[in-house]
């Protein structure tokens, strides 16, 4: 079955640019063309490009999209999906530690009514790390 662009992009959920983009990256296959000159796909184009988008949602970036498919079109069925997976995995773990403690100091600066940056990281009893987070920087810089 060939499908036209814009019958794959709405099967997918993508618009016609995206396709073409995904095409030119080699993510998806180039398809075939009509006498008239029109991109013809098959359903594997439909599937491939959701799975890019499933992929992303998963918190992988297009480039490491890209690789895995890469890899697997050459190895076959072990694109290294597993190894990735579990790195992804301890990215997105140690993303919601940091998160958690974002949340954390936020509910303590609503707790202790701090309404200015500037008098609120100046004062001793500010529950924002204000002290630690600057002379983590100045520190820093002072090792260069």
């Amino acid at each position: 079955m060939s499908l036209r662009i814009n019958d794959v992009a709405q099967a997918a959920g993508v618009n016609r640019e995206t396709l073409r983009y995904y095409e030119r990256r080699g993510l998806i296959e180039k398809p075939d063309r009509s006498p008239g000159g029109h991109r013809l796909y098959d359903e594997r184009a439909v599937r491939t490009l959701k799975i890019i988008k499933a992929a992303q949602r998963l918190g992988f970036t297009l480039e490491e999209v890209a690789e895995l498919i890469e890899v697997g079109r050459r190895r076959g069925r072990d694109s290294g999906l597993q190894a990735r997976a579990q790195e992804k995995l301890l990215e997105v773990e140690a993303r919601i530690a940091d998160l958690a403690v974002i949340r954390d100091n936020l509910r303590a600066a609503l707790d202790a009514g701090c309404d200015d940056l500037h008098r609120c990281a100046s004062s001793d009893c500010c529950p924002l790390p204000f002290v630690e987070i600057t002379t983590s920087k100045t520190d820093a810089r002072a090792r260069r």
